[in-house]
Order: structure tokens, then sequence, then C-alpha cells
């Protein structure tokens, strides 16, 4: 019996964790503590590290409230972060004591939030298998729109003349450092006329996670005559670039600027990544799609990529001993 642990995460444990997600098969930087402690007030950490004797094998990002643990849901996607080097019993091994810990310290349920697999480096659907093993519950699924940089498909004829509208109307791309004219001038007002709703990231957070992240948090904005009309906020992994907000002024389809920035962004920016992830177009819990967005992002050549979200009863760790044979 291999000598396997597991141990809540603490600031003790800071550097080690980071160290660890560099080199995972299935992670971003997203997964940094400096990126999961943005927003701690707002969550209690319940992190993880699996070790087996004495090194680190696993992490598992993630938050607690009450009988029920997260695969914490300040973040985007989630799940267990795995070493390229790990081996499928292994994992079993390693998902096994995860559910027990949790299960002896008063955790019911597990919700657990798959990370897309457009980011992994490796293939690493070893923990999709084990929720059909662990008759997981499937709570939702959604959609999200991913453009295959190594395998285009055309164009549509409505985003090149967009895109030819903003050439026409002398149109300028710019990355800048700043968020502030985005955020005020366009990110905000549009939400709350739209939708009634706020960014995910104040201002004050994406300045903050941008300062700690200055290379993955992207800001390119879209002038014309020097005043701004639109932009986007992406946030750059090793192999896929992801549009996190998307926002122009209502000047937009008169002057093509969001169908010009992000051709520009394709073709020149982000031409040598392997995806351009545009993101969800799901409202309803992932039972809908926003028709016209979909339609947008299909235009650029994205296709569809799913993300499951899964509810596992931390007491069925025992199945996992009979996997193998």
């Amino acid at each position: 019996m291999q000598n396997y642990k597991v141990v809540k995460y603490s600031s003790d444990f800071f550097q080690e964790w980071n160290n660890f997600i560099q080199d995972a098969k299935n992670s971003t930087f997203l997964f940094h503590r400096e990126f999961i402690e943005y927003h701690q007030d707002r969550f209690e950490d319940y992190s993880q590290m699996i070790y087996k004797g004495s090194k680190l094998i696993a992490v598992f990002p993630a938050n607690r409230k009450g009988n029920t643990v997260y695969s914490h849901e300040g973040l985007t996607y989630g799940g267990l972060i795995l070493p390229k080097e790990i081996k499928f019993e292994a994992v079993i091994q390693v998902f096994k004591e995860l559910l027990l810990f949790l299960n002896n310290n008063g955790c019911i349920e597990l919700i657990l939030k798959q990370i897309p697999s457009i980011y992994n480096t490796l293939f690493t659907e070893e923990i999709q298998y084990l929720m059909y093993v662990l008759q997981a519950s499937l709570i939702k699924r959604e959609t999200l729109s991913v453009l295959n940089m190594e395998n285009k498909v055309k164009v549509s004829g409505n985003r090149l003349e967009g895109y030819k509208r903003g050439v026409k109307h002398q149109l300028v791309v710019r990355e800048e450092n700043q968020f502030e004219p985005f955020w005020n001038s366009i990110l905000i007002p549009n939400l709350r006329k739209k939708h009634n709703a706020k960014p995910v990231h104040s201002l004050q957070e994406i300045e903050m996670l941008k300062a700690s992240f200055p290379k993955n948090i992207r800001q390119f904005n879209v002038y014309k005559d020097d005043e701004i009309i639109a932009g986007t906020t992406i946030f750059e992994s090793g192999q896929v670039a992801h549009s996190q907000y998307i926002s122009g002024s209502e000047q937009n389809n008169q002057l093509g600027s969001l169908d010009f920035l992000y051709i520009h962004l394709i073709n020149n920016v982000f031409k040598n990544k392997k995806y351009f992830d545009f993101g969800t177009s799901n409202e309803c819990d992932g039972l809908k799609v926003n028709k016209g967005l979909q339609f947008w992002k299909e235009g650029f050549g994205a296709r569809t990529v799913t993300q499951d979200f899964y509810n596992i009863f931390t007491s069925n760790h025992k199945i996992l001993n009979e996997v193998l044979i």
C-alpha cells in the first residue's frame, strides 16, 4: 500500500503549490495562489494537496460552504491538477484519498468543475472516467466557442464585412496597460444596460491581477479618432488565448469595431496559439444559448467545446477500491 496523504493548503505551502502548478499537465496561471487568493474574502478556501510519500503529486483548488466542497467557485475552471508523469492507477488512488479526506472531515458532496480539454498539454481524461465509475451526477454542461488555430475554418462574410468597415473608418487597435478606459467607458455601462450586471472583476481587482500576471492578462482597445469604442480583455495561457471580456459601444455594428479587433488578434497577435477561446454563450445555467452571440463567434470559425460540472458523494470513495482487476 502506497503512503498517500492529503494536506489542507495553508500559506506555508505557497511556493510549493506554485512550483507544482508550473509543470502540471492540466494547469494555467489561474491556479497560481496569487490568482486564487485575489478574492479570498469571498470564499472559505479548502484547497488540498495530495502527497505520495514526501512527493507532491496533485493539488485541488477548492472552497467550502457547509458540508459541500466546490472545485473553486472563484475560478472559471478547476479540477484535480496532475503532473505529466502520473499514470492511471495513481490518479485513481489520488482521487480516492481526496474523497476519503473530504468525507472524514464532514464534507458530504463535492461539486467538480472540469477544466476544458483545450487547456491540457497532455491527455488527462482519467477524471472523466472516474465520474462514471463514481456514479457522479452531471449537473451542468456549458459550451465554449473555440477556434482551432492550426485548422481554421473560413471566416464568414459577415465578419469580413465588419472588418472592412473598421478599415474604412480607420480604426486603430492598441494594447494597453491601463484598464480604466475600457472598464468605465465601455464594459461597466454595457453590462449594466444589457444585463443589469457587473464585471466579475472590479477595476481594482483586474489591475491587481495584471500586476501579478503581466504577460497573461492583456487589454486590447479599439479607437476611432483617439476615442475608445470597443475592447477585450484576454487571459493568455500556454496554448490558449481566452476572451474574458468583450464589449463595444453602440457604434459597434456601424463601425465594425469588434470584428476589426478580433480578426486583428487572431491573424496577428495570437496567430501562434493553438486555440482561441471566445468563451461561453450560455445562459440559464447552461440550458440556453444566446443565438446572436453564438452566431458572431462562429463567424470567425469557432466551434463547440464543452465543459462539465459534476456532483459527487464523497462516501463513494470506496467504489474506487474495486476499479482495477
